[in-house]
C-alpha cells in the first residue's frame, strides 16, 4: 500500500517509523517532512492545506492512504476534501471531518460538546471584543489564577494563566481587542481554574467502536519545575504512574465512551485520533481540552510502545472495524526528551548543524525541526530533536534517553533536565 503522511515534525518522523514497519506499506512519502524522515521515506515538498497540490499529487502517485499529523489540514477540512471528490474518495483517510475537527479549531465548540453529553469539565464563558466588558466582570467573580483560552488554533500558544486580576483584565484586553493571537482570539473562553495534576489519554475511534491506547504525560513549560513560558511539549513519559486500574475505568465511563458516543449522537464523522487532555482533581478526572490528532511529543513516548501493526489498525479505522483488531502494548515505559533551539518558544536562530546521531544508542532519534542543508542536518524549527528510550519503568528509561541526548549537540541546544520531577 502507497502510504502519504502530512506534516513535519516529531509526530509525523514517529508514523513514518511505525508505518515503515509494516510489510502492508509498499512506498511511503512525507509532506514536506524533514531530515529523519527522509531517512525511511521519501519527503515531498507540499503544503499541508494545499488541498489542490496533495490531490494532484496523491493521484499521480495513486495513493491509498493518507495519515494527518496536523491539526491545521483537519480543521480546514482535508477529510470532506477527499470524501467529496469521486477521483479521491476511495483514499482511506486517517484524520475527522471538519465537524469533528472543531472539537480542536473551536474551545467553545468543545466545551458545549462536553455539555450537551455531560462529560466533565470546568465551568466557563466565552467572550468576544464586542462583550470585553462583561467578560472582565466574570474575571472578577472567579478565584485567582484565571484561565484565558484563545477560540482558535494558536499553536499551542492560546492559553494564558494569570494569578492577578488587572492582569487577566489586560490580557483579556490584549487578544480580544488587540488580536494577541490574531484570528484565534477573535473570540477568547474564560474558564475556571483547575488545581490538579495533568495527563494525556490518547482514543483510536472509527466513530463506532475506540480503542485507548497508552496513557501519556507530557511537560509543557520551557523551564524547570514547570516554570516559565508554555510550548509544544519539552518531553514526554508513557504510561503514566499514577493511573492505575479503577482511575482508568473511570476516565472510561465517564469521558472515553460519553466522547464517542457523543460523535455518534451528532452524526460526526471521526476515522482518527481523539487526544484528551486530562486534569485530577482529588483523584476525578476533568476534561482540560480535545485534540483532534495525535499530541508532540506525546505521539514520540505512545506510538513506539504498539507493538500491532500500525497499517493494519489504520485499514480497520477506515472500514469502521476497529473492534476487529486487539492492540498489543510494549509492557515498559517511554519517555522522550525534546530538544529545543535556544530562545525557545521565543525568538530562535536556525540552521545550525546538529551532530552525534552516530553515537547515540539503545534509544530512538525521532527529528522535529530538521532539515538537510549542503548534506549536513541543521536546525529548522524550535523543537529539535526527540529522544525516546524504553526502560522497566520511567526512571530508567528517562536515564537512558538523558544519557543519549548528551551525546547530541548544536549550538544552543536546551533541554530540560528535570522531566518526571513531579512523579516521584
Amino acid at each position: 500500500m502507497k502510504i502519504l503522511i502530512l506534516g513535519a515534525g516529531g509526530r509525523e518522523h514517529t508514523f513514518a517509523y511505525k508505518l515503515a514497519q509494516s510489510p502492508k506499506c509498499s512506498q511511503l512519502f512525507v509532506a514536506p517532512g524533514n531530515a529523519g524522515t527522509a531517512e525511511i521515506a521519501e519527503n515531498i515538498d507540499l503544503k499541508v492545506t494545499d488541498f489542490k497540490a496533495i490531490k494532484d499529487f496523491v493521484l499521480k502517485e495513486k495513493i491509498e492512504m493518507l495519515v494527518v499529523g496536523p491539526e491545521d489540514p483537519l480543521v480546514e477540512g482535508i477529510t470532506d476534501f477527499f470524501a467529496e471528490d469521486d477521483a479521491l474518495n476511495s483514499v482511506k483517510v486517517i484524520g475527522p471531518s471538519k465537524r469533528g475537527a472543531l472539537l480542536e479549531g473551536s474551545k467553545e465548540r468543545a466545551k458545549e460538546f462536553m455539555a450537551m453529553h455531560k462529560i466533565p469539565t470546568a465551568t466557563y464563558e466565552s467572550f468576544t471584543e464586542k462583550s470585553l466588558e462583561a467578560g472582565k466582570e466574570f474575571l472578577e467573580t472567579l478565584n485567582p489564577p484565571y484561565v484565558l483560552k484563545a477560540d482558535g488554533l494558536a499553536a499551542g500558544k492560546g492559553v494564558l494563566i494569570i494569578n492577578d486580576l488587572e492582569e487577566a483584565k489586560q490580557e483579556l484586553q490584549n487578544m480580544l481587542a488587540e488580536k494577541k493571537f490574531g484570528a484565534a482570539s477573535a473570540k477568547v473562553v474564560i474558564e475556571e481554574f483547575l488545581d490538579g495534576i495533568e495527563l494525556s489519554v490518547f482514543v483510536l475511534t472509527d466513530g463506532k467502536n475506540y480503542k485507548i491506547l497508552p496513557t501519556a504525560k507530557d511537560y509543557k513549560r520551557i523551564g524547570e519545575g514547570d516554570t516559565g513560558l508554555n510550548t509544544g511539549g519539552m518531553g514526554a513519559i508513557s504510561p503514566v504512574p499514577f493511573v492505575d486500574d479503577e482511575l482508568m475505568q473511570k476516565i472510561e465511563e465517564r469521558i472515553v465512551k460519553p466522547t464517542v458516543n457523543g460523535l455518534q449522537e451528532e452524526d460526526i464523522d471521526y476515522k482518527g485520533f481523539v487526544f484528551i487532555g486530562l486534569i485530577m482533581v482529588k483523584n476525578e478526572p476533568y476534561v482540560i481540552e480535545y485534540n483532534v490528532r495525535m499530541g508532540d511529543p506525546e505521539t514520540e513516548v505512545v506510538l513506539p510502545r504498539i507493538k500491532s501493526d500500525l497499517v493494519e489498525i489504520f485499514e480497520k479505522v477506515s472500514e469502521e472495524k476497529l473492534n476487529e483488531i486487539s492492540l498489543e502494548i510494549d509492557e515498559r515505559a517511554a519517555t522522550t526528551v525534546m530538544l529545543v533551539s535556544g530562545g525557545y518558544p521565543e525568538a530562535y536562530e536556525k540552521s545550525k548543524e546538529i551532530t552525534g546521531f552516530d553515537k547515540v544508542e539503545d534509544s530512538i532519534v525521532f527529528h522535529a525541526g530538521t532539515k538537510f542543508e549542503c548534506d549536513k542536518v541543521v536546525t529548522s524549527g524550535g523543537r529539535v530533536i526527540a529522544v525516546t528510550s524504553f526502560g522497566k519503568d520511567y526512571k530508567e528509561a528517562l536515564k537512558k534517553s538523558y544519557q543519549n541526548v548528551e551525546k547530541l549537540h548544536f549550538d544552543k541546544m536546551y533541554y530540560r533536565k528535570d522531566l518526571g520531577f513531579d512523579l516521584s
